[in-house]
């Protein structure tokens, strides 16, 4: 018998992640089963479970690494679009990134439909969270910093931030009638500039 290395296993668990995010994406979380990620990874199912316990722990995975890559990229664009003469260009920089991820086909099914129906509004919240307050906490201390709020209020005002920006989100989602990604940034950018 050949010995599997690292890397041939690293190999397999990246393709029944990369399959399983696919298929929820074309098919959603309930259409999508087991036997489908298995088949499109090229992989027996028992080879599935050896990797993951369940389909919903195999959602989170996929879940998860949306958020982080989402996050990843607006930490990204923030760090690039800091302006010395505008203390908002950085902030509203992750922010317009985060506002074209809710529109992108795969960011909007999984993280944003199936998501809640999946995880529960509680744990798609408190995972949300903890993966997005660094970059939130960020850029509201740097606004105290620079005089917009007092300092003991960053959690506070971080936590508002994120929730505004999620609460768009599922609204794009949802493609409630009269709204568009850049009528959202607008009212967004309207809201955080107001603070001066």
């Amino acid at each position: 018998m050949v010995k599997r290395t690292q890397e041939d296993a690293d190999a397999t668990r990246r393709a029944i992640v990369s399959a399983a995010k696919s298929l929820f994406e074309t098919e959603g979380y309930a259409s999508a089963s087991i036997t489908q990620i298995a088949t499109a990874a090229g992989v027996t199912k028992g080879a599935l479970f050896h990797y993951f316990d369940s389909k919903e722990d195999l959602f989170v995975e996929v879940w998860t690494e949306l958020q982080v890559a989402m996050d990843k990229a607006a930490g990204l664009a923030a760090v690039k679009a800091r302006d010395p003469d505008d203390s908002y260009a950085g902030f509203l920089a992750g922010c317009k990134v985060y506002f074209q991820w809710c529109t992108r086909a795969d960011y909007q099914k999984i993280v944003l439909v199936d998501g809640p129906s999946v995880l529960g509004m509680k744990r798609w919240r408190e995972l949300d969270f903890s993966l997005g307050q660094e970059n939130m906490l960020r850029g509201a201390s740097y606004l105290a910093r620079q005089g917009y709020f007092p300092t003991s209020e960053i959690r506070p005002f971080s936590i508002m931030l994120q929730s505004a920006l999620n609460g768009a989100g599922f609204a794009l989602a949802a493609k409630e009638k009269g709204i568009s990604r850049a009528s959202l940034f607008r009212s967004f950018e309207r809201l955080l500039r107001g603070l001066r």
